[in-house]
């Protein structure tokens, strides 16, 4: 993984505290303190890119909807393929939620 790079106690913290988080409107609260808006843009995009690519979305049409470049849909598709299936996951999740 690219992110055991990364692994460490300020890593887990961060992990600790998304995961402490209830409700969407705490989720709003405390992206808003952590990140700007366009890197939670950006993380929203590469969700929806993902889930439009399980689809079977065509990348211009991923890339009209969404208004990813193709590096990014091609670095989600990458993630989809070869990664560690946590879109896939997480993806799996979100509608049980609802």
């Amino acid at each position: 993984m690219q992110i055991d790079k990364l692994r460490g106690p300020a890593l887990d913290q961060l992990f600790e505290a998304i995961l402490s988080l209830e409700t969407i409107e705490e989720c709003y609260s405390f992206f808003d303190d952590l990140a700007t808006v366009n890197e939670i843009q950006s993380l929203a995009q590469r969700l929806e890119v993902a889930r439009m690519l399980r689809e079977g979305n065509t990348y211009q049409k991923i890339e009209t909807e969404t208004g990813a470049s193709t590096a990014t849909i091609s670095r989600v598709k990458r993630c989809l393929n070869y990664g560690n299936d946590a879109y896939e996951m997480v993806l799996e999740r979100i509608p049980k939620r609802k």
